[in-house]
């Protein structure tokens, strides 16, 4: 894991040896990131990036993402995704289209079982009012039985 000081060192080498450009603004790390590599501020021109990723080897490619985004907002030209001019710098620069996958991003989640009184099974996300529901194939009340954990 990179400090913040060694981030910005390097989203600062990265700028000048492929963009030929000074990255002026901060680079840091947003522990809230969570599905995406990093993210480009408007408003403030800082990069934030994910602090998972860092160590992966396609990420010297999000930081260069994150610059064509930077460079091209900074000179007043297309540095949205759908746009001409950021197609064709992130080409240029061979930078990563997308975030990588990261290995560990399978979500968890709960589920309710509820079942009728003919023992008609029913698994749910969300919780629902037994009283307000019936059983569509035998039209019998649903009694909760608990939560069952899914992958």
């Amino acid at each position: 894991m990179m400090t913040e000081i060694e981030l910005q060192n390097l989203v600062k080498q990265v700028s000048i040896s492929y963009f030929n450009l000074t990255f002026q603004h901060k680079a840091s790390f947003n522990r809230r990131l969570k599905t995406t590599g990093g993210r480009y501020l408007l408003q403030t021109h800082n990069l934030e990036f994910n602090p998972s990723m860092s160590d992966l080897p396609e990420f010297i490619g999000i930081i260069k993402h994150e610059l064509v985004h930077y460079h091209l907002h900074i000179a007043n030209k297309g540095y949205q995704h759908r746009d001409l001019d950021f197609k064709q710098l992130l080409q240029r620069v061979a930078g990563s289209r997308y975030a990588p996958k990261l290995s560990d991003s399978k979500k968890h989640y709960r589920l309710w079982l509820y079942r009728c009184q003919n023992q008609h099974s029913v698994y749910r996300q969300r919780r629902f009012n037994t009283a307000n529901y019936r059983c569509v194939k035998c039209g019998e009340r649903f009694n909760f039985i608990g939560q069952v954990n899914h992958e």
